[in-house]
Parts: structure tokens; sequence; C-alpha cells
């Protein structure tokens, strides 16, 4: 598996994590990466885009936020809210990644670990947020 793959993969479950269980896991993170890979360079990109997500979270909720039709984003299932953090976060802050490619990224990593109706959800919603300057776009 590429190691980009295998850090977005641990990244989200990371996150999912810290969505269940809150700030005082970040203490831990360190630890899950070095338990479920042994590669360092795999490890450190996971613990960077967790840490990077989980301290834009409200950046990252307000642009998937603007983009739910009719839904919140507290009712969404806690590992596609993962999913789409670390999407939201990867468009926003790390220039260095294609969107095509975090969009493709994010849609994989739903089919392994969502539900059979998320990688097509995870597509659409990625989607409009690439395409937003900010989350208040058309919001007044």
């Amino acid at each position: 598996m590429d190691k980009r793959r295998r850090a977005r993969e641990l990244a989200v479950q990371a996150l999912y994590q810290l969505d269940i269980q809150g700030d005082d896991l970040l203490t831990e993170i360190a630890k899950f990466f070095y338990e479920h890979d042994r590669d360092e360079q795999t490890r450190q990109l996971a613990y960077r885009w967790t840490l990077g997500t989980w301290e834009n979270r409200e950046y990252c909720d307000e642009m998937i936020q603007s983009c739910l039709k009719k839904w919140r984003l507290n009712r969404l299932a806690t590992v596609d809210r993962g999913i789409l953090r670390l999407g939201v976060y990867q468009l926003k802050f790390c220039d260095d990644i294609p969107g095509r490619v975090v969009i493709n990224e994010a849609i994989e990593i739903a089919k392994k670990f969502s539900t059979e109706a998320s990688p097509s959800f995870v597509n659409g919603l990625l989607d409009a947020v690439r395409k937003k300057d900010s989350p208040l776009d058309g919001q007044e």
C-alpha cells in the first residue's frame, strides 16, 4: 500500500478516536501510529495531517456544513465526518496535494471504512468544498 494512503487511513482512524474521546487523546496519537505502522515517514505524515485537521476542525466543519443540504454535521457518521474533515484540511491547507487526488483518496477510504452510500456522498461534498473560497461563500 502507498505510504500516503496508509497515512490518510491512520489519520482518519485517529480523527475518529479524537471525535469520540476528545482532546485528551492527543497525547496518545503518536503511540497509536507507532503501534499500527512501523514506517517512520508514514507515521509522520499521519501525525501531521491528524494534528492539522484537528487544530483546524472548526474551519473544516464550517466548510462541510456550508455544503450540506438539509443535513447537520453532527448527524453524519463519525467516520464520514473524519474522512470529510481530513479531505477539507488537505484541500485547503496542503497546497502540495492536487484536489482531485485528495478527493479520490477520500473516496477510497470511504469505500474501505464506511457505508455503500458514503463514497458518492464524500465525492460530492468534497468537490463542492474544493470549489469554495471560504466557509461563508453564499451565506449572508
